[in-house]
């Protein structure tokens, strides 16, 4: 019987998460394997095609989070990463108008006067104490979240010296408070009078998540998509050739540093002897034998499906069940012979409000809060919006490599749609709801369904069969406070470690959660040299 190969590290997904921990950890040294379930790396950063000559972004679609220290770490940009640029947000609104909101103070701040000299004239202000409150958030993004329930001194130190190291957190702590524990609609109305100006920042607590604004705790969405420091305040852009460029390039510098990647391997099991982990097994047959085992995938993938109930913890077991990844997001991929031409367009661009863009590329549909509210309203009670919130991007306006010349991709992603319908099935209904996304599209830019090619829809449930997220959840469950920092991705767990000597988790259901940052991955790869005591070149 042939023995199976033996590395120092085996890697449970080749998502950005893994690779990125795997990149780490291969050029400290260590003997690491990734292996990832489909043929391509890449998990939910990837580019594919979806139509003869049109290739999407076929999950995430913009980048926001990916953080500089990954980027210049990992050598990212010498192996092909390239950031394009993003117009400002644009905001069609009922009638023939717009709102536009961009990194620029100023240019928000005469887009919201339209509607509401006080709200311009606070808005400055806001802006100021939204980002002093991220800056809070930022400054523990690469801590390790300590277990406040333990008692030996070891951790009294660690918790104490994280709490002088960030003491300035202490002027702030209401700030964060109040972003943590309230609603979107309720913060922002502390600020702003005119809800369609409030719609424009409190869209952000919807996207990927099962809560409308008013939903207590949502405000902190906002926060965490306006947490990307790559380029400007909040970092977005097009990456040249889609996100699968990403993991693309972090695979590369891993494999020039050692890392070698197994594709078309899905993990089945990993494998317990003793209390510790010993390596993994797939579904066809192969094993892969390692002192430590590193897992990229969802915690209820992780615990759930590929360790036995009697090696783990009931309290575990039970958190894990309880995590809430319940989705009600939805994608669909459009090739188009042109992008959407909204209502208040050409009058944006007649007042020079898009800049040096002559068509928005980042769009949000969601004139006012209500409207977002009552989208929640819908899947809350069981069934999908009657008028769903939607981000149409079109990258083809900056990128060139996606489509034939002369055509266009449009990634529009929005909610809800919940991952199981109450009184109904996604069998019966998927076609009639990609009627309703597309009728209510209409309404925002009349005609554009004329011009639609080919479509790709991607349902919560398409998303779980796909890339293995629990129930469809980008973000691999809610961030909500109860499910952030020493709670994710279940109390006594957060630390990137397992109960198993020797099990790691380095993906999106750690802190600080989802999106396409890198930072899990990167964390987790310093707390596996820190035990293995391999230092060298230490992230």
């Amino acid at each position: 019987m042939t023995k199976p190969p033996t590395y120092d590290v085996v890697i449970i997904g080749g998502g950005h998460n893994g690779l990125i921990c795997g990149a780490y950890l291969a050029r400290a040294g260590l003997r690491v394997v990734v292996v990832e379930q489909h043929d391509v790396v890449g998990g939910a950063a990837v580019t594919q095609e979806f139509h003869p000559g049109f290739r999407a972004s076929t999950f995430s679609y913009l980048m926001s989070l990916l953080h500089p220290k990954i980027i210049a770490d990992l050598e990212l940009r010498q192996h092909g990463l390239e950031v394009l640029p993003c117009s400002d947000m644009f905001s069609p609104l009922d009638g023939d108008d717009y709102i536009v909101y961009s990194d620029d103070v100023e240019r928000t701040r005469a887009s919201f006067g339209r509607f509401s000299p006080r709200d311009a004239a606070v808005y400055p202000e806001f802006n100021r104490y939204l980002y002093e409150a991220a800056d809070v958030v930022r400054s523990l993004l690469f801590e390790t979240p300590p277990d406040p329930s333990k008692r030996d001194w070891k951790t009294f130190k660690r918790i104490g010296s994280l709490l002088w190291k960030h003491r300035e957190i202490g002027g702030r702590f209401f700030q964060v408070y109040d972003i943590l524990t309230m609603s979107a609609d309720d913060y922002l109305k502390r600020w702003f009078e005119d809800s369609r100006i409030r719609a424009v920042l409190a869209y952000y607590a919807s996207i990927g998540t099962f809560a409308g604004p008013k939903t207590p705790g949502s405000a902190y969405v906002i926060m965490h998509h306006i947490m990307g420091e790559h380029e400007g305040a909040g970092g977005w852009g097009f990456i040249r050739g889609g996100m699968g460029k990403i993991t693309e390039a972090i695979a590369d510098h891993g494999r020039a540093n050692g890392l070698e990647i197994v594709t078309g391997a899905w993990v089945d099991q990993v494998k317990v002897a003793n209390g510790r982990v010993t390596g993994i097994a797939t579904r066809d047959g192969r094993e892969f034998d390692a002192d430590v085992v590193v897992s990229n995938a969802s915690a209820k993938a992780l615990y759930l499906d590929m360790i036995g109930a009697e090696h783990l913890p009931d309290d575990l077991l039970r958190d894990i069940r309880n995590m809430r990844t319940f989705s009600t997001a939805f994608k669909i991929n459009i090739a188009c012979d042109r992008p959407p031409q909204y209502k208040g367009l050409q009058k944006a661009i007649d007042e020079g409000a898009l800049g040096d863009f002559q068509y928005p590329t980042y769009v949000h549909c969601a004139p006012d809060i209500d409207y977002l509210e009552k989208a929640y309203d819908d899947a809350k009670h069981g069934w999908y919006s009657e008028r769903p919130f939607m981000t149409p991007v079109v990258p083809t306006i900056v990128d060139d490599s996606l489509a034939p010349a002369g055509k266009h991709v449009v990634n529009l992603f929005g909610g809800h749609a919940p991952h199981e319908l109450r009184d109904g099935s996604w069998a019966d209904e998927k076609e009639n709801f990609t009627n309703t996304v597309f009728d209510t599209l209409d309404g925002f830019a009349p005609g554009f369904t004329d011009d639609i090619i080919a479509t790709e829809v991607l349902l919560a449930p398409d998303i779980e069969a796909r890339v293995n997220l629990p129930q469809g959840h980008i973000f691999h469950g809610e961030l909500a406070l109860d499910q952030l920092f020493f709670k994710r991705p279940a109390p006594h767990y957060a630390d990137y470690r397992g109960p198993l000597k020797g099990l790691y988790m380095c993906g999106s259901s750690c802190h600080p959660g989802g999106g396409v940052s890198g930072i899990p991955g990167h964390n987790a790869a310093r707390e596996i040299l820190r035990d293995v005591g391999k230092r060298r070149r230490a992230p």
